[in-house]
């Protein structure tokens, strides 16, 4: 043999030992069997030449599927359901009260996470299987659980959700099935899938996800954080929006928590029937007509085309664009007492001080930061914000401008527009809000200009009043 064929001989074997390794660790299972992986390039796992269906990227199904085994050893997109069976009394017809859930102990021969705990019981959608008869199916097979009509079951689509790791890459239908049967004596287990079973109290399930995920399947983690978002989110009544990682059901995601909160000041933090609102409207009327020697009406329709008087004052050539002239306007319009229509709100403040600390909040307003800080300092919560950014913060744009959001978030150091809460009574800043992706609450139902009702179909929540604020956010408040 020549030195150059053993050369090449050599090299092949390298190449074959490196893919061998290669394919090795990236097949590795969140167990970190090799005798698993094995099995799986043999076709000897369980259920290895079942076909499944696999799905690219959007969800859409292959045309042919592919064998169980090939999907895991290639992790490939495909579908799977996620079942959380709640067990309750027969008498009990409120599913929310009193729940525990079954959670299984996955067999040792499974190709994936075996002997796992799973509170989602389940399984990969097989090739030309719809979701519904696999959940149903899954159901009957592995707990003896059937639906219908005569039954002790319901079952219930929730979402449909993305996940992917290290390890696998699929699309989740989460269904919840309420059970009133016993458990202790009515379940039927499949000993090839299922080792055994544990009731557990839903609230002692998410602390012991949250403080030992190791010992669950970490999809079935993530499938479970889900469900308590969607769930917190249909008790609070808070609205799908399209757009936002909660907001479509059919390709559900886990939310950024809050990173920063912005206020709006006046007629948000306070309600005094827009009296200090109809006070700066006046002065800004009387400040046109005085000193720009405008017309009566003419403030206001400046307002209307150019988002602020201010602006329209500039742009007309009515003040001079100078940092002095317009700080004497600003000055000037906002110089009102505030005090005798604002009084101090203790039960605001210890709203406040209630809230988690560790997010910063920010008064967000269209006037100056003078005028805030006197109405802070009357309702007596002026020390509890991390700043205020007002109109000179925005380049004097109008509030509602996509400019003056992207300044917001500039100044509280906050990249990620989901993690913006914003709290505001203006539908116009609702509405920038919602395009800006920032998640909203709309304080007041009642508008000023119009005298009646008000709705957005912007904001995630509406209150009446800011005091209602740890009704709709409980998770902010300690």
């Amino acid at each position: 043999m020549s030195m150059s064929t053993k050369l090449t001989e050599l090299l092949l074997f390298s190449v074959s030992a490196a893919a061998y390794v290669a394919l090795t660790k990236s097949t590795r299972s969140p167990t970190g069997s090799n005798s698993l992986i094995q099995s799986l390039q043999e076709g000897t796992s369980l259920n290895a030449k079942e076909r499944v269906c696999t799905v690219n990227a959007n969800n859409e199904p292959t045309s042919t599927g592919h064998y169980r085994n090939e999907m895991r050893l290639q992790k490939l997109w495909h579908r799977a359901t996620y079942i959380l069976v709640l067990v309750c009394d027969k008498e009990d017809n409120q599913k929310k009260q009193k729940q525990h859930v079954i959670v299984q102990k996955r067999s040792a021969i499974k190709d994936y996470c075996p002997r796992k705990l799973d509170p989602t019981p389940g399984g990969v959608v097989g090739f030309g299987e719809t979701n519904w008869h696999n959940a149903t199916r899954e159901l009957e097979e592995e707990l003896g659980i059937t639906i219908g009509k005569e039954s002790d079951a319901t079952l219930t689509r929730l979402f449909t959700f993305p996940y992917q790791d290290e390890h696998v890459k699929v699309f989740g239908e989460f269904y919840e099935c309420i059970y009133r049967g016993d458990p202790h004596s009515d379940l039927t287990l499949q000993p090839e899938e299922v080792e055994s079973i544990e009731i557990v109290p839903l609230e002692q399930l998410r602390q012991r996800i949250q403080t030992a995920p190791h010992e669950f399947m970490p999809d079935a983690c993530h499938a479970m954080q889900l469900y308590f978002q969607r769930t917190q989110d249909a008790t609070l009544q808070r609205r799908l929006l399209k757009g936002y990682s909660s907001g479509d059901l059919d390709h559900y995601r886990l939310r950024p928590k809050p990173k920063v909160i912005f206020f709006d000041c006046d007629d948000c933090l306070y309600f005094d029937h827009w009296k200090v609102a109809g006070m700066l409207t006046k002065k800004i009327e009387e400040w046109c007509i005085t000193k720009a020697k405008l017309q009566p009406g003419q403030a206001y329709q400046l307002y209307k085309q150019y988002g602020t008087a201010l602006k329209g004052l500039l742009e007309e050539g009515y003040l001079e664009n100078t940092k002095e002239a317009i700080d004497r306007y600003l000055q000037e319009v906002h110089d009102i007492g505030v005090e005798q229509h604002i009084a101090r709100d203790d039960k605001l403040r210890d709203m406040i001080i209630r809230m988690d600390p560790t997010i910063p909040r920010y008064i967000f307003t269209a006037s100056v930061r003078e005028h805030a800080q006197r109405c802070l300092r009357a309702l007596g919560i002026d020390d509890l914000f991390d700043g205020i950014i007002d109109v000179k913060d925005c380049q004097l744009e109008t509030k509602h401008a996509r400019q003056s959001f992207e300044c917001a978030m500039a100044i509280a150091g906050v990249q990620e527009p989901e993690a913006c809460l914003f709290v505001d009574d203006s539908l116009k800043n609702i509405h920038t809000a919602r395009e800006m992706k920032w998640r909203s609450v709309l304080v007041g139902k009642v508008g000023r200009d119009c005298g009646t009702t008000i709705t957005s179909e912007h904001a995630e929540q509406e209150i009446d009043r800011i005091h209602e604020f740890p009704t709709v956010w409980p998770e902010l408040f300690l």
